[in-house]
């Protein structure tokens, strides 16, 4: 299960400046060891950082949200902090505004993983951050689902990945 206790050990630190010396290993990334509101604070404004890069969702989310980012990114850490906490800080519905897009296309939800996937790993111990990826695929798989599935449908294989594939942890 998810903690809830702690975040960084160095929590005043920007994430790309949490790095501690590790005896004659040089300098190392600070992970969260931990699932906090400021942890999951970090993640969101991290990842969606990141997506606004990504050549093609960054497009799609720049449409939709212009002028309203402050406000899709507190909607994502109460999202993210109801389904990590299980605090029921989110209220919203997250399929009927997934089925709204109509520009989104299948591979959308794994190329939303392979953003996601390498800030959660950045950002977290390994144990949790499989955890985390476990959770987040199982999301894009019943959004993908809702958007492209139908009776029998089996969600694509990037949207979910062995830890053999990219050397992790075990599930």
């Amino acid at each position: 299960m998810v903690s809830r206790n702690s975040g960084p050990k160095s929590e005043d630190a920007p994430v790309a400046r949490r790095y501690r010396a590790v005896d004659g290993e040089g300098d190392r990334l600070q992970r969260y060891e931990s699932v906090s509101e400021d942890s999951i604070r970090v993640m969101v404004q991290t990842f969606y950082g990141c997506i606004r890069e990504h050549l093609r969702l960054g497009e799609i989310f720049s449409r939709r949200l212009e002028g309203k980012w402050d406000e899709h990114l507190v909607k994502m850490e109460s999202f993210w902090q109801s389904v990590l906490l299980k605090n029921g800080a989110y209220k919203g519905k997250p399929v009927p505004a997934h089925m709204k897009q109509k520009e989104l296309v299948s591979s959308d939800y794994g190329e939303w993983l392979t953003v996601f996937r390498p800030v959660v790993r950045e950002l977290f111990v390994p144990d949790l951050a499989d955890e985390i990826i476990m959770i987040a695929e199982r999301i894009a798989q019943s959004l993908w689902l809702a958007t492209f599935g139908f009776a029998a449908a089996t969600p694509p294989p990037e949207l979910s990945v062995t830890t053999s594939e990219w050397g992790g942890s075990s599930r």
